[in-house]
């Protein structure tokens, strides 16, 4: 059995599911000047993704850096 579909669908709810208070959270105590933050740790995701050779770990990387770029549109409908 390939159980690599399972994990990455796992690990994406539960990454939504994190980065959903962390944003809450960022933009009660910091407000949407804390975007930089997500670009760096969404760029950062995105070109560690690029380096790891195991498929499960760069698409769960990958769909972390997409979570952090998303973030940013979440940090400024929050403000609204």
């Amino acid at each position: 059995m390939n159980f690599s579909g399972i994990i990455v669908g796992l690990a994406t709810f539960l990454i939504i599911g994190i980065f959903h208070p962390i944003v809450i959270k960022a933009e009660f105590y910091f407000g949407k000047r804390c975007w930089g933050i997500f670009v760096l740790a969404g760029i950062a995701f995105g070109i560690l993704s690029l380096f790891i050779s195991n498929l499960v770990w760069a698409t769960i990387t990958g769909v972390t850096a997409f979570s952090c770029f998303w973030s940013i549109h979440e940090l400024f409908e929050q403000e609204k």
